[in-house]
């Protein structure tokens, strides 16, 4: 009876040294074959979040009061006439950062451009829409300063501040398109009516003739559509467009863009 239950003691102990090697060598073989060549373990591949795609166009406007809609009593500016127009166009979904500032320069757009919320959307941005330079010619919307030195000073300045702001913008996005409102002159019906015209469309051209070096970037003229008949399309204060200016800007860019 004795031997009968070493022998049992026996074999249960060989079984169950059979059953943990087993065991182990289940372990082992599956590690292998879940680490890599380094010994560490693969992790799983993240599955992409196709939420945070973007499902419609996005379009960044900077610049200083026309960017704003100063002068539009419905408070739209072109901006808002703008998405109008390319929602009937399209049926894709438009997404709008207005970052325009009443009163803006062309070295105050540059120092926005170091926000990082400024920089987030120009990164998303199909379309990038400017105004700048009226306020770096025009003496904050009161008048036009007739001494060509300092017009010339002014240019220069501005220029230079253009060329920095677009290869600033291209940094962040090299693929949106660009569209540079130019200036129309609101003192056209002014005395002094011929020198102011051709200051500004000098302006215009110099601007022009940057923009045509960029990729990508396109002069939006808007000197025309005021010309005849400014004081139609000229807010209270004889310098912002209304309502009625602003449509002409926005018809003007809606016809340049293309989804």
């Amino acid at each position: 009876m004795k031997k009968k239950s070493v022998g049992l003691t026996l074999i249960f102990s060989v079984v169950s040294l059979i059953l943990m090697l087993f065991g182990l060598g289940w372990t082992i073989q599956n590690q292998f074959f879940s680490e890599g060549a380094t010994g560490a373990i693969e992790k799983a591949k993240p599955v992409e979040d196709k939420s945070s795609k973007k499902d419609g166009k996005v379009v960044v406007a900077l610049g200083d009061s026309l960017t704003r809609g100063t002068g539009d009593d419905t408070g739209k500016g072109y901006i808002g006439y703008l998405i109008d127009e390319l929602e009937d166009k399209s049926d894709e979904k438009i997404y709008v950062h207005n970052y325009g500032v009443k009163g803006y320069r062309s070295n105050q757009l540059l120092e926005q451009l170091k926000q990082g919320e400024v920089r987030r959307k120009i990164q998303n941005a199909d379309y990038i829409l400017i105004t700048i330079g009226g306020n770096d010619l025009f003496q904050s919307g009161q008048t036009l300063d007739l001494d060509e030195k300092k017009i010339s000073q002014a240019k220069e300045g501005y220029l230079k501040n253009l060329e920095s702001l677009i290869k600033e913008l291209r940094t962040l996005n090299d693929s949106a398109a660009i569209f540079h409102i130019g200036l129309y002159n609101p003192f056209i019906d002014l005395n002094d009516s011929a020198l102011t015209t051709k200051i500004v469309r000098d302006w215009n051209y110099d601007t022009n003739a940057l923009l045509d070096q960029k990729e990508r970037a396109v002069y939006v003229p808007t000197f025309d559509l005021f010309q005849l008949s400014v004081n139609d399309y000229l807010y209270t204060d004889k310098f912002h467009p209304n309502a009625e200016g602003y449509r002409l800007i926005a018809e003007r860019v809606a016809s340049l863009i293309t989804w």
